[in-house]
This record gives C-alpha cells, structure tokens and sequence, in this order.
C-alpha cells in the first residue's frame, strides 16, 4: 500500500475521511462519474496514474476498470479550497459508467 505524501496529506481537511472525487473527461470536459477516496486510493492514484476509488459498497480498495476493463488514466489531480474534495481528469477507457453508458450523469429531470 502506498502512503500519501505528508505534504498532500497536510492540505486535506480531514485525512481519515472519504473524499468525493469528481472524475472528468480530458478531452471533452464531460463529468463522467462521482466516486469516493480514501488517503490510500489517493496515494496510489498519484503513484500508478490509474484512478483508484474506495468501495463503499465493498468496503475496499477499487482500480476503475479492474473487472470491465474501463480504465481511467489520470491526466491530473486537484484538491478544493477547502481540501474536501478533489477533480480527477481522466482519458476514459470504454464507458465510465456500470450501466455501459459513457458518463453516470444520463438521467436528465426536468426542471419547474
């Protein structure tokens, strides 16, 4: 397991909370899907490049892709002002979605 650099760590606002992590296209700065972290996830998102979830569901470390073989590749990494939350910017391999569709954001409702 890879620890989080002390640095990285310092900036969070709390280091043993799950954060948010908003995963966006690279190339067509579409949202693609909304996932959790841990300080462990974070650490090897930024050591391997390939985005690195926490599984509430499973209760465990989760490599987007590992099972279908859609892959998130990492292209950068920011922390929110207020150091809880983070945007991931991914080229996407395949569909980010569990359903097969390319983003988790393909239920519009309507408004009013």
């Amino acid at each position: 397991m890879s620890a989080l650099d002390p640095a990285i760590e310092s900036l969070l606002k709390d280091p043993e909370a799950l954060i948010p992590a908003i995963a966006q296209d690279a190339t067509t700065k579409a949202v693609l899907m909304l996932a959790y972290m841990n300080a462990d996830s974070l650490a090897l998102t930024l050591a391997t490049g390939k985005a690195t979830y926490w599984s509430r569901s499973r209760n465990e470390l989760w490599v987007k892709g590992a099972t279908s073989g859609h892959y998130q590749e990492v292209q950068s990494v920011a922390l929110d002002c207020d150091g809880d939350a983070l945007l991931i910017t991914v080229n996407q391999i395949g569909a980010a979605c569990h359903t097969g569709e390319i983003t988790c954001f393909h239920v519009p409702l309507a408004l009013g």
